[in-house]
Order: structure tokens, then C-alpha cells, then sequence
């Protein structure tokens, strides 16, 4: 099983997209003090959280999703999608 995930640093509101078949082991990765391999999360200070994760059976359809939503469609897409997420759990 792969994941695309979304994280989102809590302090400045920043996203990042990527792909791994262990998402615990990942997200732990971002948030450690200096992560190794980790070059965009690892500038950026704070605490990311998990916002929005998908599954899939293999690492090559996992990795075309994650292209797709760094796209200018695919993050107007995710970008809607969290509203639209966000705004129904505030109801």
C-alpha cells in the first residue's frame, strides 16, 4: 500500500504533497529537529500535520496523484477540497 499525503505547517500555513508506503514513518521524518531527506520541510520550522492522505496499490499510480496535485489544477483541486472538508466539520 503507497499514500499521497498533504501536510500542513501549523505556524505559517504552508502545504507539502509527497508519497510513501509508511505514512506514520513519514510524517514522524518531517517533524524531526533535522531531518534527513526531507529538503522542503526541513526549512520550514514548525509543526506539520497530516490534513488529507489517499491510498493506492502501487508506488507508480501513488506517484502520478502526487504530480497531479502539485499541478496548478491539482492544487486548486486540493485547495477546495480542504475548504470544503473544513467547512463541513465546522457545522
Amino acid at each position: 500500500m503507497y499514500f499521497v499525503y498533504v501536510l500542513q505547517n501549523q505556524e505559517s500555513g504552508l502545504r507539502y504533497v509527497g508519497q510513501t508506503d509508511d505514512l506514520q514513518r513519514r510524517i514522524a521524518r518531517h517533524n524531526q529537529p533535522d531531518p534527513a531527506g526531507v529538503r522542503f520541510t526541513g526549512k520550514h520550522p514548525g509543526i506539520w500535520v497530516l490534513v488529507y492522505s489517499e491510498s493506492y496499490a502501487t508506488r507508480a499510480e501513488a506517484m502520478l496523484r502526487e504530480r497531479w496535485l502539485k499541478s496548478g489544477t491539482g492544487r486548486q483541486w486540493l485547495k477546495d477540497h480542504l475548504l470544503k472538508s473544513s467547512a463541513s466539520t465546522s457545522d
